[in-house]
Order: structure tokens, then C-alpha cells, then sequence
């Protein structure tokens, strides 16, 4: 059920958010957005010719069968907000304009859809996390530095494809070129550097959250930390991204 969201979430991606027809155009977006939210609040049945709306209704319908109601609401209101992000993404096309740093930081977290995700690991695994657990300050906060830390490395490995189709401009690397004035090879050592940075805050984080939390909120952030890392390992070994660079480019190894 989770693989089958991420196939979603890439099908989107390339044949809606970024094709021609709609990812240029917020206003086209937006008027795509009904059909899908209305779906996804079991509001109608969609048309045999809505292969998006009809997959998203099954993929709810799944995830309803093993999750409580509290935990679909979760992931429900996070597709949500991955819709709507879309179109900030398709005005910034139209207007063929890059995002600020600040502006970016931001939207990154939710046009990634990464929360999506993340509310999934729980239902996943088999275990619930409670209302005022799931809303607490260092669950809270550990949950937006592996989104960071998710988008960030996206960012990096899959610069080189985004820069042949779209210029990169919803990328940190672009951003910080454009608005920093920084040659690329420096652009690339900020956000690895930002990146190290959100590392160390995360396991200085996870210490004061292990000092209160029960073993529910644990297996949630130790399945934050194999998002992480499991996402490295998936992109090294994926030809959408690797295959984009010249060939000399030199990987280092995942440790």
C-alpha cells in the first residue's frame, strides 16, 4: 500500500505537476484540483476517465481499511496541502520565476509531499501514535528536519534531471545561485553544508524526545531516520536521477 503511494506520487509528479498541459499553468491546476479533493473526501465516485482521481479513491479506501479514522485524516489533510502546493509551483513556471530562500524553505516541505508520507508510518507499521503525541513539540519538530533533510538531498541528486526539463527553478541548488549570487559547485557545498546542519539538529532533538516518549513515538522517528537514509540508497541506485549527470561524476558512498 505504501509503495503504491510513492508510484502515485511519481505518476503525478511527471503527468500532471510537470507536463506541459497543466504544470505552466496554476490556473489549469487549480480547476484540476476539485475533481481530485472531492475524491479524496469520498464527496463522488470518479470518472472512468480520471486515472488519478480513480487510483487516489482506491488508495483511500486501502488505507481506511487498516488505519483509524484519526489516522486517514492525517494523511488526508497532508494530500491536501500537497495539491494545493501544486499550484504555487505552476504560477512560478508561468512566470517563469525562482522562488526566494525564504519562500522555498517553506513550500519545500509540502510540494514534496514527504508528510504524505510520513503520516503513512505509523498506519504502516501497525501501531498508532496518539493525538497529543503526534502534535507534540519535538514530534513536530524532528518530523520537519527528515522533511528538510528528504528535500534537500532530492535536491541535490536530482538537480541535473530537473535542470534539462525545467530549468531547476524548484530546486535549493537554483535558489541559491539565483538569489546568493554563488557559483554552482558553491550552491551545491551550501546545501550540503545546510544539510549537516539539520543533521546534527535532528539527533540533538531525538535525545530530548527520547527522554519522554513511549515506544510508539520512537518506532515513528526511527522510521523518519530510514526515510532518510532509505531515500539516499534509493536515489544512488535509481537511473532517473544518477543517469542525469555526466559520466565522470564522481558518487561517494552511503555510510
Amino acid at each position: 500500500m505504501i509503495t503504491d503511494w510513492y508510484f502515485w506520487l511519481w505518476a503525478f509528479d511527471d503527468g500532471f505537476c510537470e507536463s506541459e498541459h497543466t504544470g505552466h499553468r496554476a490556473a489549469a491546476v487549480a480547476r484540476a484540483l476539485p475533481s481530485l479533493l472531492e475524491s479524496l473526501d469520498e464527496d463522488r465516485t470518479p470518472e472512468p476517465g480520471e486515472p488519478f482521481g480513480l487510483a487516489l479513491r482506491e488508495l483511500l479506501d486501502r488505507i481506511s481499511a487498516m488505519a483509524t479514522p484519526e489516522q486517514v485524516e492525517r494523511w488526508r489533510s497532508a494530500v491536501k496541502e500537497y495539491l494545493f502546493a501544486q499550484i504555487w509551483e505552476a504560477a512560478n513556471r508561468e512566470a517563469d520565476l525562482i522562488p526566494t530562500p525564504a519562500d522555498y524553505l517553506l513550500m519545500r516541505r509540502t510540494t514534496g509531499a514527504t508528510y504524505t508520507c510520513f503520516a503513512l508510518i505509523d498506519i504502516g507499521g501497525g501501531y498508532r501514535i496518539e493525538t497529543e503525541d503526534w502534535y507534540h513539540p519535538d514530534v513536530r519538530a524532528l518530523s520537519d528536519l527528515a522533511c528538510d533533510l528528504v528535500g534537500w538531498d532530492n535536491d541535490l541528486l536530482s538537480y541535473a534531471k530537473e535542470h534539462r526539463a525545467d530549468k531547476a527553478r524548484h530546486n535549493l541548488v537554483t535558489v541559491l545561485a539565483a538569489h546568493k549570487s554563488l557559483l554552482l559547485q558553491d550552491a551545491l557545498l551550501e546545501v550540503a553544508r545546510m544539510h549537516d546542519e539539520a543533521i546534527v539538529a535532528f539527533v540533538d532533538r531525538r535525545m530530548a524526545l527520547e527522554r519522554w516518549a513511549p515506544p510508539p513515538v520512537l518506532d515513528y522517528v526511527r522510521g523518519l531516520e530510514h526515510w532518510v537514509r532509505g531515500h539516499i540508497e534509493f536515489s544512488f541506485g535509481s537511473a532517473r536521477f544518477v543517469n542525469a549527470w555526466p559520466d565522470d561524476t564522481r558518487w561517494p558512498q552511503a555510510v
